[in-house]
């Protein structure tokens, strides 16, 4: 007997089972998960919800700011990244570079944020221009600031290098400003997919009202 896939495919530690009683009537719960659970990993809100209610739900709260990332190396990090994006409430993923990028350590939280592909930096300048967003670039090169001194732009991009060589000449000639991370170690950088995150809750602890 050949029986369906589950569309319950993102397994974690905190699935739910089949939904116990009488099933919710509206629209935006799968009926296919009510009847075999659900271990994707969303926040407990989310559970049993059809994927496009999720995302069209997130679409009412995203912020501001926007994530770029190159992608020349096929890194890693990238996945982690969206993951962070996703976790952040950020509105726009931007890949820049290889279309194919390592999803691994996305969670498959990339189905739930919206991704843009970017030839090269160029053709992601140019999108940036006509949407009036200044690029914000993270890297600790020379005449950059610190992070925890400069006031971010509520709309923004956040733009990303790979891990070890970080961001393109080109990039860092395109960035309204670049800002650096403060480290008080020996090692010279920090994980690009942490640089990330830091910058990411940065964005966040200046522009979020949590007294709401």
């Amino acid at each position: 007997m050949v029986t369906e896939p589950n569309p319950s495919v993102e397994l974690s530690t905190n699935g739910v089972g089949p939904w116990q009683g009488e099933w919710p009537s509206e629209p935006h719960y799968d009926p296919v998960l009510l009847e075999r659970g659900d271990s994707r990993n969303v926040i407990d809100r989310y559970r049993y919800w059809k994927m496009d209610a999720i995302v069209a739900d997130l679409d009412e709260t995203r912020h501001p700011f926007h994530v770029a990332i190159e992608n020349w190396q096929h890194d890693m990090n990238i996945g982690s990244i969206v993951r962070s994006a996703n976790a952040f409430g950020a509105d726009t993923v931007h890949i820049i570079g290889r279309r194919r990028w390592n999803k691994r350590g996305a969670m498959v939280t990339d189905r739930y944020q919206h991704v843009i592909h970017h030839t090269d930096v160029a053709a992601f300048v140019d999108w940036t221009r006509a949407n009036e967003l200044p690029i914000i670039a993270i890297d600790n090169v020379p005449g950059s600031v610190i992070i925890e001194t400069f006031d971010i732009p509520k709309r923004c991009v956040l733009l990303f290098g790979q891990e070890g060589p970080g961001l393109s000449p080109e990039a860092i000639d395109a960035a309204t400003d670049v800002v650096e991370i403060s480290q008080f170690g020996s090692t010279r950088s920090i994980n690009a997919s942490a640089a990330a995150a830091v910058a990411m809750h940065n964005w966040i602890t200046q522009h979020v009202n949590f007294a709401k």
